[in-house]
């Protein structure tokens, strides 16, 4: 893997998203939800999570969600749309980021 290809994979990456639905969808069903990148590609975020966490993942659903339309006062104002994607794990594999207590 070229340098140019492995740092653009260092930054398709933004962080975890933690939630309540991501919470329920990790319990039932082995998935992990991360924002990334808005130009992040399926098999990008996939060869990411390989990469930078070390574990095996099946597959990767990427969802769009648009920014929300707010008022600052008297003005019209808009939130930075931005992408989430649900990342499914091989059993046995697993990631946490709260840390072992």
């Amino acid at each position: 893997m070229s340098v140019v290809a492995q740092e653009r994979l260092m930054q398709v990456l933004l962080g975890p998203h933690m939630s309540e639905k991501s919470t329920i969808a990790a319990d039932r069903s082995g998935q992990v939800v991360f924002r990334v990148r808005r130009d992040a590609t399926k098999p990008e975020i996939r060869r990411a999570v390989e990469m930078l966490l070390e574990v095996q993942v099946v597959s990767v659903t990427v969802v769009h969600m648009p920014g929300k339309a707010k008022r600052f006062g008297a003005k019209l104002g808009r939130r930075q749309s931005w992408k989430k994607a649900y990342v499914r794990l091989a059993p046995g594999h697993d990631i946490d980021f709260i840390g072992s207590e």
